[in-house]
């Protein structure tokens, strides 16, 4: 692999390690071990997921996901890699992955539920949010298209969970709004953005968890689990 697709990459690389282990130091912790795992470059996209895959730290438990199911529905839905690639990288023959992943998506729709605050300044986007959720199971605490209108719906629900949109438009900006929820209670965060590479630099926010537009149904049922099961707040 070149450097710079190494560079390219490694934003990707740095979401995948950190929805995986459940924490951005950890995450990008395992980033920096598969780098430098190997006396030569790595190799390939597949080959740096597998060492990732490999040395990230045992994650703690996770609802009623074993490990490879995690493992699978993160690389097929958030990642979006092939069944063949995935399968390789978590170290499976394809029918055996095959039939983990849908086991996996199976126990989603049996996973902890919450209430959840929506902040998003597209009706269109929020309701198509709104609607993924619920058929999940979870509950929307409300839908908030501005910085103050999240802060208010906040303080008036026992909200378990965010999903936080970045550009608000005239309604400000998804993080801060995050930023003054969080100086109220610690809650996981699950930030959507049409550029989540921007988010995933080690250099400004580091989220835990950030979505790409347009949204994947698969891919917010498994943050969702991911958040809410391993209640990790995003550092800001």
């Amino acid at each position: 692999m070149l450097p710079t697709e190494m560079i390219t990459l490694l934003p990707f690389a740095r979401r995948y390690a950190r929805a995986l282990t459940g924490t951005q130091r950890d995450g990008d912790a395992a980033v920096a071990r598969a780098i430098g795992a190997g006396s030569a470059p790595v190799a390939s996209r597949r080959a740096l997921y597998g060492a990732i895959t490999r040395l990230a730290a045992p994650p703690r438990a996770a609802g009623g996901l074993e490990p490879a199911q995690r493992q699978m529905l993160l690389l097929t839905a958030l990642e979006e890699m092939s069944l063949t690639d995935a399968a390789w990288i978590v170290g499976l023959e394809e029918e055996p992955a095959r039939a983990v992943l849908a086991e996996a998506r199976r126990r989603l729709r049996a996973a902890a539920v919450a209430d959840v605050l929506i902040i998003e300044d597209e009706p269109v986007i929020a309701m198509e949010m709104r609607v993924l959720l619920e058929r999940d199971g979870h509950r929307i605490a409300g839908i908030a298209r501005s910085e103050d209108e999240a802060a208010a719906l906040f303080g008036a629900s026992e909200v378990g969970l965010v999903v936080a949109d970045i550009n608000l438009g005239a309604g400000g900006n998804g993080i801060t709004a995050v930023r003054h929820i969080l100086k109220t209670a610690p809650v996981p965060v699950i930030f959507v953005s049409a550029y989540p590479e921007l988010l995933l630099t080690a250099r400004t926010v580091e989220p835990v968890f950030v979505m790409s537009k347009p949204i994947d149904p698969v891919a917010l049922a498994v943050f969702a689990y991911q958040a809410i099961n391993m209640s990790q707040v995003p550092l800001l």
